[in-house]
């Protein structure tokens, strides 16, 4: 397949590259660590002690770990390919 000025195979080192970037971010988000509280450091009720058990260092009830989730976090992204529209921003 012609690539114009790419190279044989350059898609596809693109697209393992993202995805590789992304399971590094992934992997190096910040789990909680240290003792867990027992009671949430937002709503103030109580964690349920099998939640502190399963997981060491949590500090929010299931409802407000919820919540936090169904927040829409954005970020930016890599344009790899450098064309002259992402140039244009």
């Amino acid at each position: 397949m012609a690539g114009g000025w790419a190279r044989d195979g350059a898609v596809s080192e693109q697209i393992e590259a993202s995805i590789s970037d992304e399971l590094a971010r992934l992997k190096a988000r910040r789990q909680p660590t240290g003792e867990s509280l027992t009671y949430c450091a937002e709503c103030e009720e109580e964690i349920p002690e099998r939640r502190r058990e399963a997981l060491p260092g949590v500090k929010l009830c299931v409802d407000c770990a919820q919540e936090r989730a169904a927040q829409v976090q954005t970020r930016g992204g890599i344009n790899r390919r450098g064309s002259k529209d992402s140039q244009l921003k």
